[in-house]
């Protein structure tokens, strides 16, 4: 599982979410009736199952909420537009976050969702992720008709790219315009988040290419996790911005990301906490299963995330 969220940070991520000039095309709408979603919500702190409805009950009251997805889980996607879905139905204004929109294309996803602009023109300037159109659109969607905000969070990857090659060294040197587009306070710890990073990098090396030297190969672990920690400072600091400027009496800032930046309490998660002291952030993981049957998560999980909400592949 972690295997694949790093290869899709450091492969998928560094390239084009679409050729050049053509935008993803939007599903067609369909009356069709709500597509059932098989799921258990396991509450970590209470260390028993609950379920979504009190879930959300939950999150409604939180300042932050960071969904740790995987990327290529067609459940988890459709559980995370419930999930908006949901704290609609309670009453709560989001501010939703995504990882998934780069800083940059914060003046086009604003101009979409004010009907400056249409959707197809959006899109061509915004480099949405390749299957936006199944995976995010649903929560752009609902934001834009109900007029919540909608954060690009994420650095613009042209910037992860070159730090994942030459690392840290040339960030000071940017122009102010380009710099500002990255968060002011990059902190990039050898801790266990660290130790776990390295871990997955070691067993899954990116690309196929023939083993490095060890030395060779630890220098490019330790550029790609300083490219990591970039990410996730500067979804931080957009997240907490964001909460900082929210209207009066409005809900939680809701962050959907990859699993990875937030499992643990780590990454993304971390750097929120240090970012908004006293304040409650909760950790939500999908986990996808071959089977829900027989179910008692333990170990490790119990560490995850404050809820982990498991669905079928």
């Amino acid at each position: 599982m972690d295997a694949a969220l790093i290869l899709v940070l450091f492969l998928a991520e560094f390239v084009s979410a679409a050729p050049a000039g053509q935008a993803p095309a939007p599903p067609a709408q369909s009356a069709a009736s709500p597509v059932y979603v098989p799921e258990r919500v396991f509450d970590t702190r209470l260390r028993s199952f609950t379920d979504f409805e009190a879930m959300l009950a939950d999150l409604s009251r939180a300042d932050v909420v960071l969904v740790g997805e995987q990327h290529d889980s067609v459940n988890s996607h459709r559980l995370e537009s419930a999930l908006l879905q949901g704290l609609l139905q309670r009453h709560v204004t989001v501010t939703v976050s995504l990882e998934m929109f780069e800083r940059d294309v914060q003046p086009a996803l604003d101009a979409y969702l004010r009907g400056h602009d249409t959707e197809d023109v959006f899109l061509r300037s915004s480099r949405p992720w390749p299957r936006y159109a199944s995976d995010y659109r649903s929560l752009v969607e609902l934001a834009k008709n109900r007029e919540w905000p909608v954060i690009a969070a994420n650095v613009p990857r042209r910037f992860a790219s070159d730090i994942a090659k030459t690392g840290l060294g040339p960030l000071e040197k940017l122009p102010a315009a380009e710099r500002a587009l990255i968060a002011a306070d990059v902190q990039c710890p050898k801790d266990a988040y660290f130790e776990r990073f390295a871990a997955t990098m070691a067993d899954h090396p990116a690309g196929g290419a023939a083993t490095p030297a060890a030395s060779d190969q630890q220098a490019a672990i330790e550029r790609y996790y300083q490219s990591q920690c970039v990410k996730d400072e500067t979804m931080a600091e957009s997240i907490a911005a964001s909460f900082e400027t929210r209207r009066t009496a409005a809900g939680p800032v809701v962050h959907f990301t990859g699993a990875f930046h937030t499992d643990f309490g780590a990454g993304t998660a971390e750097r929120v906490r240090r970012r908004l002291p006293g304040r409650r952030v909760a950790v939500l993981s999908m986990l996808p299963l071959a089977s829900l049957d027989d179910l008692m998560p333990a170990g490790d999980d119990l560490a995850r995330a404050d809820y982990l909400v498991y669905t079928l592949k």
